[in-house]
């Protein structure tokens, strides 16, 4: 793929390949945490997906797709030299995730589906919003439609946890995100569809939700439910992002589901 954009990809530890996408509007720099708890025994991979961050961002609309976002996961794979991985996520970078392994199983060692997007036409999910939250920001761009949609009194963040969202925010293109909005957010299958193709799937999977993830508990259930092999871990006390809310309780269930189901495999 000659004409693909630039990704930023890091790299932390040796041993498997952990490899871990942000969520819409986020970047590599969301699981720091976790590539810090799991490089002792992991290498942990982190990118920042087209469009956001300090990867490319085409200007065209096109180049925002699932398949195209999927394609990525495949040349990061590529370019840290590894065949197989295992494959994980949160929220966007969850669904793509799925979408890999469904795409490819034999590139993908094993699942980590954090906070799964909600989609279908579900009342308060991103694909509902997504038209929405893609016009704000070209209407009046991102310091407004973030405050709106991302870290606003409806997000459930702490005061620090929204300043830090916001941050992180603030540093893609604008035009970029609306093209992910309208491109990958707003088709998003619902859980019922996912659940129904995800049940074919034998990789092991870890599915994490946080208990007051009002966009994810119910997809995430749906899906644990579906895939053979999958494990639930519900963390309390923790909204969409359960990484950043929890940090030690989400690293332990990717750590105890790693070194059970793929270091000792």
């Amino acid at each position: 793929m000659a004409d693909a954009p630039r990704l930023h990809v890091e790299a932390e530890g040796a041993g498997p390949v952990v490899v871990l996408g942000h969520g819409f509007g986020g970047s590599a720099r969301n699981f720091r945490g976790q590539a810090r708890a799991l490089a002792a025994r992991y290498r942990v991979v982190r990118f920042d997906a087209r469009g956001h961050a300090r990867s490319e961002a085409p200007l065209d609309p096109a180049a925002y797709t699932p398949e195209a976002l999927v394609a990525d996961v495949g040349r990061v794979l590529d370019r840290v030299g590894v065949s197989a991985a295992v494959v994980g996520g949160l929220s966007m970078g969850a669904g793509i995730a799925l979408r890999f392994a469904l795409a490819h199983p034999e590139r993908t060692r094993a699942l980590v589906l954090a906070a799964f997007p909600a989609g279908g036409d579900r009342p308060g999910s991103y694909t509902a919003l997504a038209e929405r939250f893609a016009a704000r920001i070209e209407r009046d761009g991102l310091e407004a439609a973030g405050a709106e949609f991302v870290w606003g009194p409806s997000s459930g963040l702490a005061p620090e946890g929204a300043a830090l969202v916001r941050c992180g925010f603030l540093e893609h293109r604008p035009y970029a995100l609306a093209h992910v909005l309208r491109g990958v957010i707003a088709v998003q299958p619902d859980a019922a569809t996912l659940a129904a193709r995800a049940a074919r799937l034998r990789t092991p999977t870890l599915v994490v939700v946080g208990a007051r993830d009002r966009l994810s508990l119910d997809a995430s259930r749906a899906l644990a439910g579906a895939i053979p092999s999958a494990e639930l871990v519900e963390i309390a006390d923790a909204g969409h992002l359960v990484n950043l809310a929890r940090p030690a309780e989400f690293n332990a269930a990717v750590a105890a589901f790693l070194d059970a189901r793929v270091a000792a495999a």
